[in-house]
């Protein structure tokens, strides 16, 4: 996956720079991540610096923030002078604040969907979100949105990184393994639970909107889904995700898988066990 830096893209758009409404320096009184100029689709990712740097880190699926901030507040609520909705603005702004306060990280990353909706991932399971192709990919107050957030992450110095052709979540999983120091990762998509590892990841999950966050770590899966905390990833393609479209194993609901996860450890234990359809 080619992973870059980037300013602008196909879902994350070019908006003229210093048009944003809001005082920064006053809803981020320190400095994050790298942001130090430059940058953007097609320049040198300076990926080494930014890595030296951070110890905690805050990996933020910031399509599922982005969504969950629009919906978890008003459309009428706030609104630029001229009219135009800003709720969503405001919600990922101060859902980034108190993040900046609570959690202290030394690096935020905000990733995005560069496709929401991947080939790759169509051409295996062609049921793959069409309720969301269905219903529009964006609804028309969201859109015009996106590049104000952009732009106020650009001024701000957080990075923000994608791929084409690949989802937020494609992306989170694939800088995991290119980072010292512990990892939080900001979402609102339970696929994500799949990286949890103790000590070093955990997932802060948004609820009510964005207005609540729960830790998710090994010992949180294990209670929600009785498996061990690292078996979400098997136990999720067991179990499938109506949401998005994704069918699991026939026969096979969420308390079947769970005690297939339990018993067998993993995907390979249970195809090579020969009794998938089993109840445990």
């Amino acid at each position: 996956m080619n992973i870059q830096f980037c300013r602008s893209g196909p879902s994350w758009r070019q908006s003229s720079p210093g048009r944003s409404r809001f005082p920064l320096d006053k809803i981020f009184p320190l400095p994050i991540g790298g942001g130090q100029g430059g940058g953007g689709c097609g320049s040198k990712p300076r990926w080494s610096t930014i890595l030296s740097m951070a110890t905690d880190w805050l990996l933020v699926d910031g399509s599922s923030v982005m969504f969950r901030a629009f919906f978890g507040i008003p459309v009428t609520a706030f609104k630029a002078p001229d009219g135009q909705p800003v709720n969503a603005v405001r919600g990922f702004l101060d859902m980034l604040a108190r993040l900046v306060t609570d959690r202290k990280p030394r690096a935020i990353v905000v990733a995005t969907d560069e496709d929401w909706r991947p080939k790759f991932r169509v051409d295996v399971i062609p049921s793959y979100k069409t309720a969301r192709l269905e219903r529009g990919n964006m609804p028309p107050e969201l859109e015009p949105q996106e590049p104000i957030i952009r732009d106020v992450l650009a001024a701000i110095g957080v990075e923000v990184v994608g791929s084409d052709g690949f989802e937020a979540e494609d992306v989170i999983a694939s800088l995991l393994p290119k980072i010292q120091g512990k990892v939080e990762i900001v979402t609102g998509d339970r696929d994500l639970f799949a990286l949890v590892r103790d000590p070093d990841v955990c997932v802060l999950y948004t609820q009510q909107g964005i207005g609540r966050l729960l830790v998710v770590d090994e010992t949180e899966v294990e209670r929600r889904y009785a498996i061990p905390g690292r078996s979400y990833g098997d136990f999720a393609v067991l179990r499938g995700d109506p949401s998005d479209g994704l069918p699991g194993v026939p026969g096979v609901g969420e308390k079947t898988a769970a005690q297939l996860v339990r018993r067998y450890k993993d995907l390979d234990g249970i195809i090579a066990s020969g009794r998938l359809g089993e109840a445990g």
